[in-house]
């Protein structure tokens, strides 16, 4: 249920309108817009009678809302939100390129990379530590090490570092990490999206191979139902019957996810095609239809990396599409 209230409603009368809703056992979100200020009620609302909210002087409308989301919704935060990483922004017309590796190697491999990706405009560092193979023989990551050296590029380059977590045992581990990244694979781990949701730190989900933009946003539900609203959501590709790409990116879905939510997204066109010819094509297709990010993988010698190396630009193609986002951005901005 939504609350839209009348303009320069005194703020006495809101205090006590959202105390009297709490004591009933509701969940109160406040959102003030640049043109007008929503109570966004969470729970069992069946107790609450609508026509006695729009009774009150400093009312103007009540709508009940349909879709299981909540927080997530667009409808209680007609705003962008605006997530901060470091000195990094995504959401509200902050556009965030996410860069880096699929796996941390080695010092010199990881520093190397950030030194280029920041050179060339990167706004965020990503790289993974932990790594969820399908193939068990397949390269793992190199754990904690792995995230000592993202801290390490992070102190040398200033970038805000992004990494991927596995279970909630990890939390720990991640304690400095600036943007804890949730994987395809654990989009419908519950239990770590609560214990996200417990957490004030910037939480990046990626939608899962088979499920569908609903699917994504309540994931994001879990996390800010327990308090933690700093939410970033990802398109990377969903599984279909095409063969010629790793997955499909599914560019619908940002529009459609922008209308839904207020929740900034970025695009994943790496892992979406598993081909680095593909990925420029599709970076720029995704922030043309509006994506606040990108996430690239990049590598500095992609033939000899030991997690996906077919689908990494080199730096100096990463260079080169950082260019021609500017550009694209030009021309469809407002």
């Amino acid at each position: 249920m939504i609350i839209t209230l009348k303009d320069k409603c005194p703020q006495q009368q809101i205090d006590h309108l959202t105390g009297w809703l709490e004591r009933q056992g509701i969940g109160v979100h406040l959102s003030r817009g640049k043109f007008q200020t929503i109570i966004g009620l969470i729970g069992d609302v069946t107790r609450v009678d609508k026509d006695t909210l729009e009774g009150l002087d400093i009312v103007e409308r009540v709508i009940r809302i349909s879709e299981p989301f909540k927080s997530a919704n667009r409808k209680f935060h007609p705003d962008d939100t605006v997530v901060g990483a470091g000195g990094a922004r995504i959401g509200g017309g902050h556009f965030a390129l996410i860069a880096g590796p699929c796996s941390v190697e080695s010092p010199e491999q990881i520093l190397e990379v950030a030194r280029r990706v920041k050179a060339a405009g990167a706004t965020m560092l990503r790289g993974g530590a932990f790594k969820p193979r399908t193939s068990p023989y397949d390269f793992q990551g190199l754990g904690k090490e792995g995230l000592d050296l993202l801290l390490l590029a992070r102190q040398e380059t200033g970038l805000p570092i992004v990494s991927e977590i596995m279970n909630s045992s990890q939390l720990p581990l991640f304690a400095d990490v600036d943007v804890i990244q949730v994987g395809a694979r654990n989009m419908q781990n519950f239990d770590l999206l609560r214990d996200l949701g417990k957490m004030r730190k910037p939480v990046l989900i990626k939608r899962g191979l088979a499920n569908t933009v609903k699917e994504l946003l309540m994931s994001a539900e879990y996390v800010m139902a327990g308090g933690n609203k700093e939410v970033i959501l990802c398109e990377r590709g969903i599984r279909t019957f095409e063969t010629y790409t790793r997955n499909t990116l599914d560019i619908s879905a940002i529009p459609v996810i922008k209308e839904l939510s207020h929740l900034p997204v970025v695009a994943d066109p790496s892992h979406a095609c598993g081909a680095a010819k593909y990925v420029v094509p599709l970076a720029l297709g995704a922030v043309a239809a509006g994506a606040d990010g990108l996430m690239v993988e990049v590598h500095n010698n992609p033939a000899n990396a030991r997690c996906d190396g077919p689908q990494s630009l080199t730096p100096e193609q990463f260079d080169g599409l950082t260019d021609q986002v500017r550009r694209i951005r030009e021309v469809v901005a407002p």
